[in-house]
Formats: structure tokens, sequence, C-alpha cells
């Protein structure tokens, strides 16, 4: 903790040694800003050419182990009470079809080949959870985000649908089959024979949730509801509406990612302030776990386009050489940047004196020597008596 500390504060008092309050500070400043917006440009560029599939791949990586899929649910459901154990995950198969329910024969399931409908959800995982004595049994589903989705309500219920119509489908199947052996002497009524789903049969609930791993607050809608413009309040009631769960770290304040307890809370605190150079300095001081698993390490880099090197055999990765590598970058440009500001405003100074020069001579006019200034008669003659 201690090595952590010191290197934050190394890269604050690297921050401090150009205060705001001077013109080469402010112009470090402007320059850390400008470098993190031109690098998140040209990373949306990037990504716009290639795709968003090293950012899904990296997401999808990471939040697959089940101590950080685990704890991004605590946070949902629980505050971030360690309700979810990781041992009790397992992951299933996230592809979601769409097949028909119900009685059929052979000639029925040789059509339902053909109009198979499949949906691929990133993470799907079984989960038993146990809480004041009793178990839950829920399936439990997270979707990645790296741009906001702004038909995210109807994306995530059609998975839940499809998820539920699997599941009829499955039970269904079972009892065709226990039926066909004659393992079940159970007396089925006809509405039971039609759906292939007995009355006593129960579904596993899907709980699907969204994290927003993006600087830009997500202002898509978090309802189907928010999707239609219906302005009779009447009809809106018998509409039915879906809800998105959304874990988006814009939003979150310190307090809330302090409920995470995996690197999750570093991962989502550095998207947060990753275009802000100072706030970044400030989130690392105030966090001694910037040593972090080199799957974090890389939705980090590749998100927010840190400089950071991780080496392919590398399972822990400082994060705050990413950091110091982009204050001694914006810190160079600045510098430089001020140099060649400094050489412009000679140079503007001296064609000022040249120019004056030639008005008190009568050799220019004011409104002529103000044209070849580029500026205004009235600020051309203020520039006049700033000389004197």
């Amino acid at each position: 903790m201690r090595h952590r500390r010191h290197c934050a504060l190394r890269y604050l008092c690297l921050w401090k040694e150009f205060p705001a309050a001077t013109k080469t500070g402010k112009i470090v400043a402007d320059r850390m800003r400008q470098l993190r917006l031109a690098d998140r440009q040209q990373h949306l560029e990037y990504r716009e050419e290639q795709g968003t599939g090293q950012a899904d791949t990296v997401t999808k990586a990471y939040m697959r182990g089940n101590a950080v899929f685990a704890d991004a649910f605590n946070y949902l459901l629980y505050d971030g009470r360690a309700v979810i154990d990781p041992h009790d995950l397992k992951e299933i198969d996230p592809t979601e079809v769409a097949l028909p329910f119900g009685a059929r024969d052979e000639k029925e399931n040789r059509k339902q080949k053909e109009e198979t409908v499949q949906k691929y959800r990133d993470l799907l995982k079984n989960a038993v959870i146990m809480e004041d004595g009793k178990t839950a049994y829920v399936l439990l589903g997270i979707e990645n985000q790296t741009d906001i989705h702004y038909a995210m309500p109807v994306k995530n219920a059609i998975y839940d649908a499809l998820q539920y119509g699997r599941q009829v489908s499955d039970i269904a199947a079972k009892h065709r089959a226990d039926r066909k052996d004659k393992k079940s002497e159970k007396k089925v009524s006809g509405g039971e024979y039609l759906s292939g789903f007995y009355k006593e049969d129960r579904l596993i609930p899907v709980i699907t949730l969204v994290i927003h791993f993006g600087a830009e607050e997500w202002d898509g809608p978090m309802t189907l509801h928010e999707m239609m413009e219906i302005g009779n309040p009447e009809l809106l009631k018998y509409i039915q509406d879906y809800r998105i769960h959304l874990i988006d770290s814009s939003r979150l304040t310190e307090e809330e990612l302090g409920k995470f307890s995996t690197s999750l809370r570093e991962v989502l605190g550095y998207i947060k302030y990753s275009t802000n150079g100072k706030q970044i300095l400030d989130f690392a001081e105030n966090n001694p776990r910037m040593m972090m698993d080199a799957d974090a390490a890389r939705v980090i880099r590749t998100i927010t386009n840190t400089p950071v090197e991780i080496l392919e055999e590398e399972e822990r990765v400082d994060m705050c050489k990413g950091i110091e590598e982009l204050m001694e970058k914006s810190r160079a440009e600045g510098v430089q940047t001020g140099r060649e500001e400094g050489r412009e405003e000679g140079e503007i100074f001296g064609t000022l004196h040249t120019l004056a020069g030639l008005v008190k001579d009568n050799i220019l006019s004011i409104t002529e020597a103000a044209r070849r200034a580029n500026l205004s008669e009235a600020a051309f003659e203020a520039e006049l008596k700033k000389m004197g």
C-alpha cells in the first residue's frame, strides 16, 4: 500500500510542478485535456474502422471471471453485500434460441429447425443464491456495452423472452420423452398437452444486467415505454413495459464505487475519470489497488486508450505506469505548445509594432494597418494605446 501511495503522490507532484496559476501550467493542463480528447477521438475512429470486436472481447473475458461477475450482481441486487458466492456460479450456453413450443409431431419438428432464430448474449450463468436460510435458483446474464445502445430495452427483452421460451421448450421436450418412455403416469389435460407446459411447472427467473464501459453518460432509454411516443396515459398503462438494469460508470459516485470489492471498482472508476487528467491523478492517489489483474488492465487500455504495455505472460499490471507516460507526454507537448505560442505572440507583437510606426509616419492609414493586422480599427487603435 505504501508503494501505491508513493506512486500516486509522485504523479500528483508532477502535476503540481506546473500549477494552473502559471501560463505554462495552464498550457500543460490544456494539453492534458486535449490529448485525452484527441486520443479518445482516434480511439473511436479506430473502433469505427475495426469494429468493436476487441472491446467486446476484452470486456467479455474480464466479466467472465466468477469473482467479478458476482461482484457486479452483488452491487445491483444487494447494495454491495457479498451474498452471491462466486463458487455458486456456473456458466451456461449464452445462445438464446426461439423455438415454437407445445405438442409437435416429427413433421413439425423438422419445420421447427427451419424457423429457429438464434441470439447470442455476452454472458449467462446459473446461480444458486442463499439468503436468510432460503435458496433461490436464478439465471444471471450480463450485456457489456462500450457504446450507448438506444434500443437496449428491446434487445434485453428479446434475450429474456427467448430464454423463457427455451425453458418452456426444454420442459415440453422432457414431458414428451417421459410420455413416450412411459416414465410418467400423470393425466395430462388438453391445455397441458397443447402447451407442453404443465400446471405445476415453474420457470427459472432471469435477471439481465447491462454494464456500460464508457466515459460518456448513458443517455439511452431505460424502459420500453421511453422508446414510445404515447401521450395518452390511459392507453399507456395497458402497454407492457420492460426496464433495463444498468451500471453506468459515468454516473457512479465515489460511495457507489466503494461498494465493489473486486478490480471492477478500479476499472469503472478509471473509465469514469478517463477524460480528465487531474481527476485520474486524484483517483490514483486515493486508490492503493492500481496494481491489478491483466484482464482488468486490458479493459482500461482498450476502452480509454491508456498507453500501458501488457505482456502476454503477465498476470498483474501496474496501471500507474500508464498514468505516468500520459503525464510525461502531456507535459512535453504542453511545454512545446507554450514555446510555439510564445514565438507566435512575439511575431504578432513585432508586426503590430511595425504597422504602428507606419501609421505614425503617415505612410499607412489606420484602416489599412488594421486590415493588414487582421483587426478591426477599434482593436488596432486599442493596441496603439497599449504601445504608448
